[in-house]
């Protein structure tokens, strides 16, 4: 990332990172809370991901926080993640000051009401159904997560396990985990685009710096224990073709073994030339073979994918066996020099070139601060990792009493 940024904190703990781009004529924030699903109750999950929605619904100063964006010419859109919640605009830079004004207000006090509440649950829920019960291998992730955690928050995806913990949701819920987790001193914004750093730090002093610091509730949640043996799922649903997934406890984010890891994934399945491609080519069993981690805060997930041709046991069999030889393969032999320098090289492009809209790079500022790193230093890790480690890390990952197997198999 060759463009210059700043950074400064204000004196309510908000961490603000800045970087000029004057190709554009817009500006983008990309406001990052540091909480998730993960912060969530077992009995009321899909909470994180309704405020997310509810945060659109109106501020004390705001009625329609869409609509004034939209005049000023902007988008907005939010995401929410196991660990994060994200919030995002893009608007001409001639109107930048609507969005800091707008989205400090829903900082301060967004509009809680039954009201909202029901409306935004109706929306949340319909979703859920349309991304979990309607659509093939929707809820995949549900029986993935819950077989391979047995106590932590990662247990269950952000959608929550299933709609009637949203049903539950009442307005002291939602004000309850508001004041809890949306602090100031709890969030990281970043501007980006046709702004200097004055006026930036200009307009977060006028609109940010006089919303109160709430304490931001810690979390007490228990530690994961590592597997004491394999462990295996099957279900059945409405699916094409049966569905073998494979999933390893992995380190968390930050370590060097989380690069090792990720770049084993890269190496099995990332471009034409990787492993896995190389065996699509020659194996009629698969139709899709793929490997990834879900880059998780906390000790997180391997995960190998993959879509059979065929049904039935001996299918299941074979493909269980595939995936093994050819694991076992990498564990055993290792990797190659010019595995390794291809991963790199695609990580960094990869990297290089999703930051080239001003956007994008505000959501990767944002993250970078939030991690206490210094923009571009994934890139450099990453770069750093040696084979050795790669090697090392696949014998730890890999390891039998590691594995959870979710089969999948369609209803006949």
């Amino acid at each position: 990332m060759t463009h210059e940024y700043t950074t400064f904190t204000l004196a309510n703990g908000l961490r603000v990172i800045h970087q000029q781009d004057s190709a554009t004529a817009m500006v983008a924030l990309n406001l990052l809370y540091n909480t998730g699903a993960r912060d969530e109750r077992p009995e009321l999950t899909g909470l994180a991901h309704l405020i997310e929605h509810l945060m659109f619904s109106g501020s004390a100063h705001v009625a329609d926080f869409d609509g004034e964006l939209q005049r000023a010419g902007g988008v907005s859109n939010a995401w929410t993640s196991n660990d994060f919640t994200c919030f995002y605009e893009m608007l001409p830079a001639v109107n930048v000051e609507t969005a800091f004004r707008i989205e400090s207000d829903r900082m301060l006090a967004p509009i809680i009401t039954p009201a909202n509440i029901d409306v935004q649950r109706s929306v949340v829920i319909e979703e859920f159904k349309q991304q979990c019960l309607n659509r093939p291998y929707g809820d995949l992730f549900h029986h993935l997560r819950s077989l391979a955690y047995s106590v932590h928050p990662y247990r269950w995806p952000v959608i929550g396990v299933s709609p009637e913990h949203l049903e539950r949701v009442t307005a002291a819920d939602v004000s309850e985990y508001f004041a809890d987790h949306y602090s100031p001193s709890n969030a990281v914004l970043a501007v980006t685009g046709n702004i200097s750093a004055e006026r930036c730090r200009e307009l977060c002093e006028r609109w940010m710096s006089d919303i109160p610091s709430r304490p931001v509730k810690p979390r007490t949640y228990a530690t994961e224990p590592m597997p004491n043996g394999a462990r295996s799922l099957t279900v059945s649903g409405h699916v094409p073709h049966t569905a073998v997934t494979r999933a390893y406890r992995m380190d968390a984010y930050g370590t060097r073994l989380y690069y090792a890891a990720d770049a084993i994934t890269d190496i099995l399945s990332n471009g034409k030339s990787s492993r896995f491609e190389r065996e699509l080519l020659h194996n009629e069993l698969f139709t899709e073979l793929d490997a990834s981690i879900l880059g998780s805060e906390e000790p997180g997930l391997l995960i190998v994918d993959a879509r059979l041709s065929t049904n039935g046991d001996d299918a299941e069999s074979r493909a269980i066996e595939t995936i093994d030889r050819l694991i076992g393969h990498l564990v055993t032999n290792g990797v190659t020099g010019h595995e390794v320098e291809r991963a790199k090289n695609k990580y960094e492009a990869q990297y290089t070139y999703s930051n080239i809209h001003f956007a994008r790079r505000a959501s990767t500022l944002a993250l970078a601060v939030m991690h206490g790193e210094k923009p571009g230093d994934t890139v450099r890790t990453y770069r750093s990792i040696t084979r050795d480690e790669i090697e090392e890390t696949a014998r730890t990952l890999f390891i039998p009493d590691n594995a959870c197997t979710l089969i999948y198999r369609p209803i006949l």
